[in-house]
């Protein structure tokens, strides 16, 4: 990876920035936040290689350092390269986060020949809020404006691989209430919960899968993965479930991991080596 392009961010729109915000917490300083995305390549050499865009979780009322750059630089141990996005998080109100995170794929894409990335091949991951944020990629991605003034826009927000690491998925009794209350506010029409419950929204278009959560986590219940998983399963769309016994929630790498959940990454890069993303 290179240092210089591990240290430059780039702005995810230009001009004045699309989507809402809460009008009582304009002082708010996530109020005026920029979103952008920071890519993490790997040196050219001629190839091009597939790419994950990386959601770090926090309730969507923050973004966790520890789910961002030490992430994407194990994506690039392995041989991708990854970009984080740093999207808008509370008070900016749905679907300004997915939509932050959708024009982070548009703008891989448009970025693909000179970032030597293979723009067929176009993955997202995302913990916890964050993986909420990358499940909502997989299930409603799209073609991009044919007729759009602007080149990103054209380009699609599909993804051709979804990580979720324990996400949140459903708006339901077993969900994260938090999540849900800082994406969409007090007292949410039932029908915006209803699509935002994301099990209720996969279809066969949705990429190949691979979920982890662990059983005990306490603050996402280990449901909102079978949820997910149930959902691809009707979608007979093809998935990894990983449900390791014991892990608190966030954690990352996992690298200090006492037990079983230490190994997602393995298997993770052992799911992404049989898909032909790595070598």
């Amino acid at each position: 990876m290179s240092d210089a392009n591990a240290a430059k961010s780039l702005n995810l729109w230009s001009g004045k920035l699309p989507g809402s915000c809460r009008e009582d917490q304009l002082d708010h300083p996530a109020a005026k936040e920029i979103p952008n995305l920071v890519p993490f390549l790997l040196p050219a050499d001629g190839t091009a290689r597939p790419l994950v865009v990386v959601c770090p979780g926090g309730g969507y009322g923050c973004r966790a350092a520890h789910e961002g750059t030490p992430i994407a630089e194990w994506l690039n141990e392995i041989g991708l390269h990854a970009v984080v996005c740093n999207y808008r998080v509370y008070p900016w109100l749905y679907p300004t986060p997915l939509m932050d995170a959708q024009r982070a794929v548009r703008l891989a894409r448009a970025h693909a020949a000179g970032w030597g990335v293979d723009p067929s091949r176009i993955g997202v991951l995302g913990f916890s809020a964050g993986g909420h944020l990358a499940c909502s990629v997989a299930n409603f991605g799209d073609d991009g404006e044919a007729c759009a003034a602007d080149p990103v826009a054209r380009c699609s927000s599909r993804v051709q691989a979804l990580i979720s690491c324990y996400a949140v998925v459903s708006s339901g009794p077993r969900g994260h209430a938090g999540s849900f209350r800082n994406l969409l506010g007090e007292n949410p029409a039932p029908e915006r919960l209803q699509k935002l419950s994301l099990e209720t929204s996969v279809t066969p278009a949705n990429p190949p899968s691979f979920i982890w959560h662990t059983f005990n986590d306490g603050a996402v219940p280990v449901a909102n993965a079978l949820l997910y998983a149930q959902a691809l399963d009707a979608a007979k769309v093809p998935f990894a479930l990983h449900v390791y016994p014991d892990g608190r929630h966030g954690l990352g790498l996992a690298r200090e991991a006492l037990g079983t959940a230490s190994g997602w990454t393995l298997a993770c890069e052992a799911w992404l080596h049989e898909r032909g993303w790595i070598g």
